[in-house]
């Protein structure tokens, strides 16, 4: 049985070399936000130092000298699921605004029809209910 030494359980670090073309490519896809740094961080074993340094050779935008703003992957999640939410909020404020509606003119036909007003009035008095709880209870 041998025995491990330092030298052994240590993992070397090894030397990756990637092609300007593959560099280029990645760029490309970043500054169309097809992809994002973590991303290219994960997928290839590359620190993001040395993304940001093929960034700053192939970028078209830094050879402009324009900055690109780009939004973290949770913002963009966030900003995504509040629309939807609005949409969805938006759609249920349009049906109850309808069921409103047919609401209101049900009770306008229903007063044209039985000529009654079921609407009460803004000065009208509300009924106390003495009176006809009084006459139930002198039946008895």
């Amino acid at each position: 049985m041998t025995k491990l030494t330092y030298f052994d359980s240590q993992k070397l670090p090894f030397q990756r070399t990637f092609s300007d073309e593959f560099k280029q490519k990645k760029i490309r896809e970043l500054e169309r936000n097809i992809t994002s740094i973590s991303e290219i961080c994960k997928t290839y074993s590359v620190s993001r130092s040395s993304v940001y340094k093929w960034i700053y050779k192939y970028s078209i935008m830094a050879k402009r000298q324009e900055k690109q703003v780009v939004e973290a992957k949770s913002d963009t999640q966030t900003i995504k699921a509040l629309r939807e939410r609005i949409k969805e909020l938006e759609r249920v404020i349009g049906q109850k605004q309808l069921l409103i509606e047919f609401k209101e003119k049900m009770i306008e036909i229903a007063e044209s029809t039985y000529k009654i007003d079921i609407k009460k009035k803004v000065g009208s008095k509300l009924s106390s209910g003495i009176t006809t709880t009084d006459k139930n209870t002198e039946q008895k």
